[in-house]
């Protein structure tokens, strides 16, 4: 991977910050684009962006004259052209055990708490702050809760989400437990995800990648 390779990018995008992780546990050098999503209307909605991304969304990664979207195809990607370090295990059962955790954050949690998504909801119901809050908060519980009864009860669950390896499990753990603090989730209830989260936040390859470590961190 040459160091011209782009990433489109958000500092606070959650789906960003996870393809931020995989490429520093890779060591791989990338371009950041930074795009701002809420300012002046967003970036995002522009028709040069749509034109790279149809879908108006971060990331999106340019690489050998391609270009790659949705975080978890992207980091898959990464994964397949570089596969050392290893983010998934070899095992086909325990390939499918960490992609399953990773599906459940990005398909069942991460979504409800887009900005897409509440901004539709300010639109179209006129909710306030507190009504926004309280729709984060009501998803990201019933996420949790669910996360924290399969990581807490299952004997693959060691250091990391499996075992002593970081996998793609804790790329995407991490951004949505740094979400939740973001926005102030009481997470007492949910020892076994921070344990798991707070462990891979102490390594280079996350820190680097946290929102406030980026080029257009606010």
């Amino acid at each position: 991977m040459s160091p011209t390779t782009a990433l489109y990018d958000y500092y606070r995008s959650s789906a960003a910050f996870r393809v931020r992780i995989a490429l520093n546990i890779k060591g791989l050098p990338y371009e950041q684009r930074p795009l701002h999503l809420t300012r002046d209307g967003g970036d995002q909605h522009r028709e040069a962006y749509r034109a790279i991304n149809p879908q108006g969304l971060v990331p999106a990664l340019a690489d050998d004259g391609e270009l790659y979207t949705q975080s978890l195809a992207i980091i898959e990607y990464l994964e397949d052209k570089h596969p050392q370090p290893p983010i998934l295990p070899w095992h086909p059962n325990d390939r499918a055990y960490v992609r399953a955790i990773a599906l459940q954050i990005a398909c069942d949690i991460h979504p409800l708490n887009n900005l897409r998504v509440l901004d539709q909801l300010r639109l179209q119901f006129n909710i306030d702050d507190a009504q926004r809050l309280a729709w984060m908060h009501h998803w990201l519980h019933a996420g949790f809760a669910a996360l924290e009864r399969r990581l807490a009860g299952d004997p693959h669950t060691g250091r990391y989400c499996f075992g002593e390896n970081v996998t793609i499990a804790d790329i995407f753990l991490v951004p949505q437990v740094y979400n939740a603090r973001r926005f102030e989730l009481p997470l007492a209830a949910y020892p076994t995800i921070v344990r798991i989260a707070d462990e891979a936040s102490k390594l280079d390859a996350f820190r680097r990648a946290v929102p406030e470590n980026q080029p257009d961190a606010e």
